[in-house]
């Protein structure tokens, strides 16, 4: 089994944990990968690398004390795709790039895989995944429980 799915969340309870409109399951807003009104999952490959993503869209100076990681594994016969960073605009890293959202949008709705992989723009060269909860093999992701998640409280001091 491929442990590709490490995300920080907002603390939910286990139904609802990737199905509303939540940071784990963007539905209300237009996302990086996605138009508002399609669901995906946001993860990364690493737990570390998921508190990065979830860090740098916080508030300045807001510790958040309702975090929670976990963690998921997709079985090795479910394919998962990779996004080449070659096929992106130049501009790909800057915020609110449409062509992205347009990608993830045909993504979903293609439902060819259950994952994707896609570059990271808060740490060049490391890679998040996307989860398609409308792919017929979603229910195949194994996810463990909820465990909190707190940031050290010295990423928060003011100056």
């Amino acid at each position: 089994m491929a442990s590709i799915a490490d995300a920080v969340l907002e603390d939910l309870p286990a139904p609802a944990r990737w199905g509303g409109g939540n940071r784990g399951s963007v539905r209300l807003y237009d996302g990086r990968w996605n138009s508002r009104g399609l669901r995906v999952v946001y993860a990364s490959t690493s737990l570390a690398l998921a508190a990065v993503e979830t860090f740098v869209n916080l508030e300045p100076n807001l510790q958040p004390k309702d975090l929670v990681s976990i963690e998921g594994e997709v079985p090795d016969e479910l394919k998962i795709g990779r996004l080449d960073p070659r096929s992106l605009p130049s501009n790909w890293h800057e915020t609110g790039i449409e062509a992205l959202r347009r990608f993830g949008d045909e993504w979903i709705r293609a439902g060819r895989t259950v994952a994707l992989l896609v570059p990271s723009m808060a740490i060049r060269g490391e890679w998040n995944v996307l989860l398609n909860p409308a792919e017929i093999h979603f229910r195949r992701i194994k996810f463990g429980e909820q465990v909190r998640f707190r940031f050290d409280a010295r990423m928060f001091r003011q100056s």
